[in-house]
This record gives structure tokens, sequence and C-alpha cells, in this order.
């Protein structure tokens, strides 16, 4: 049985170490850290779950609970989720209807197909997955939302990388080296172009276990209201023993189906902003 699996940059660690570059992304780390459980957390509770040094930890919960995003609780030890960002949460999953309208149609299509969906965004040299839709079949892949995967072995980064120029895609493969992440990745820049230039004509793209072994991936792009390059693609994941290439392809019309309502999404959102 294939294990679901969660896509994580970096080795294991033991600790939940809040990160970022800057003081306030840590301090946004250690709210998410704080965020991903149903409890309540001491300063030595967090100083067991981060591995930070206490003094540290101790200045961060001062400063979240004095702009009012954590707030102690009345044995004055613990720390709770505070109003400011609480109502920033409540605020935040209310007006965002547009990735409600968007999660509906993904929802849809993995109720017509029965595989698992997801859409996705190219960020730098990686495709960044912004939702997912997992189905209800025992066997498959878990990759959770923000999982990151390389441009150059996934079907949504070969979509991407077919709306660039030549000398876009060098000037940002050049950067990213092909690591091989299964025998099938490929690593060839000239193969790679070939591959890139065939999914150009075809409008779609397949990652037949190059990313991960034993999954195979059919993307295709979400148009742009304007006929511009697009950011957003959409895409089918299954274990190859359930879907192989021919299989994938007849999925390609309800995608396609699927990409349109998705088009129409973004056109009206962009039109009420323009509006208001």
């Amino acid at each position: 049985m294939i294990r679901p699996m969660k896509i994580v940059k970096g080795p294991p660690m033991d600790t939940a170490e809040p990160a970022g570059d800057t003081p306030t992304m840590r301090l946004f780390g250690l709210l998410e850290v704080m965020a991903a459980k149903d409890q309540r957390y001491s300063l030595q509770g967090l100083v067991e779950e981060t591995g930070l040094p206490k003094p540290t930890l101790h200045r961060m919960l001062q400063q979240l609970e004095g702009s009012g995003l954590l707030q102690r609780e009345g044995d004055g030890r613990h720390y709770g989720i505070g109003t400011r960002l609480r109502r920033l949460a409540e605020n935040l999953l209310l007006n965002d209807s547009l990735h409600g309208a968007r999660h509906t149609v993904l929802r849809q299509l993995v109720e017509e197909i029965g595989e698992s969906c997801n859409l996705t965004a190219l960020s730098g040299s990686e495709v960044v997955y912004l939702d997912r839709v997992e189905t209800a079949a025992p066997l498959r892949f878990y990759l959770h939302s923000g999982s990151r995967v390389p441009v150059h072995c996934s079907a949504s980064g070969k979509i991407f990388l077919s709306q660039m120029s030549t000398a876009q895609r060098r000037r940002l493969l050049s950067n990213a080296p092909l690591e091989a992440c299964t025998p099938q990745t490929l690593t060839d820049p000239d193969a790679l172009e070939k591959e890139v230039q065939r999914v150009r004509k075809n409008g779609y793209a397949i990652d037949h276990e190059e990313f991960l072994p034993g999954l195979l991936c059919i993307a295709t792009l979400v148009p742009s209201g304007d006929g511009a390059p697009s950011n957003l693609c959409i895409a089918v994941q299954a274990p190859v023993m359930r879907l192989d290439t021919a299989k994938a392809k007849a999925l390609l019309p309800a995608l396609q189906r699927a990409a349109q309502s998705l088009s129409r999404i973004d056109a009206s959102a962009t039109t009420d902003r323009a509006q208001a």
C-alpha cells in the first residue's frame, strides 16, 4: 500500500522551530506552531515544542501578547489565541469568496472523476499547491496545500515552462538544478526542452512518475481572462496502478471544463475589484 505522503523540505526535525528570516516572520512562525494544535501552551511547553531558548520565546510571547495576537489564560501561565488574531481569521474566511468558489470547482471535479485534484501556481523555480481535494479512495498520495515541488518534474511545472520564452526558461532553469527525483525525471536540458515544446503544442502536461515513484499526474492551464500568461494550473493525480496515460488523457475534457469554470471565477473577481 502506498502510504499517505507529505512533502516536506529539508531534513526531518523533532521540534517545530518557527521558520523565518526576519524577527517578524519568526513571530508569525510561532503563531503557526501554536495554531497547529488544539491546546494552550505554556512557556516551557513551547521551549519543548520548538527547541528555542526560553529567553527568546519569552520575548516573542510578550510581543504577541502586547499586540493582541495572543492572550494569557486565567492561570497566568498558558497562552491562547488572542482576540485580534481570531478576528483576523474570521474576516479572512468571511471575505475569501474567491478561494471558496475555486475550492467548490475542485471538489466537484474530484466527485466527477474520483481522483485527487489540485490547483497550483508558479513560485520562483517551484510549483506551489494553492488548494487540493483528496479522493476518498484508500490508495492515494497525500500532498497538502502549501506543498512545493520542482518545476521541471511536475505536470503543472511543465505547463508553466511552456508559456515562457526560451530565454526565460533558460534563465529560470540555470538557477534551478534539474535534480533526479526518480529514474524517470528529465535531467537533460535538451530532453526537457523537447518535452516543454510538446506540452505547448498539446495544451496539457503529464508527469509519469517523474516526481514520485508510482504517481501519475495530468495538468492543464486555467486560461487568464485577457489572454495573458496564466499562473494557475489544475491537475489530477493518482497512483499508476489506477491511472495510466490513456486514462489520464480521457479525463482531459472534465479537467478543461473545470479550468474554464475557474477562469470565469477569476474574471468575475477581477471585475468586482475594478467596480469596488
